[in-house]
């Protein structure tokens, strides 16, 4: 049980990344890597689309990989 414990309280910052990812997929995607650009790239709708997918998707994810880990454990 304690594992699971300390697989939530580490997994805060990965969902609020994921979040974040979410509500803002332009400065996401931008994140650490601006610097390689003289001007900011564009993206279209297509590529914020799948970016906001993706972000749904890894959160669901991690979800069902942690209700499947919390019904395994023995009590």
């Amino acid at each position: 049980m304690a594992e699971f414990i300390i697989f939530v309280v580490l997994m805060i910052p990965v969902y609020l990344l994921l979040i974040w990812s979410y509500l803002d997929p332009k400065e996401s995607f931008l994140f650490g890597e601006r610097w390689m650009y003289k001007k900011e790239p564009e993206l279209t709708e297509n590529a914020i689309k799948i970016l906001k997918l993706q972000a749904l998707a890894a959160i669901a994810l991690l979800m069902l990989v942690k209700i499947i880990w919390f019904v395994n454990i023995p009590i």
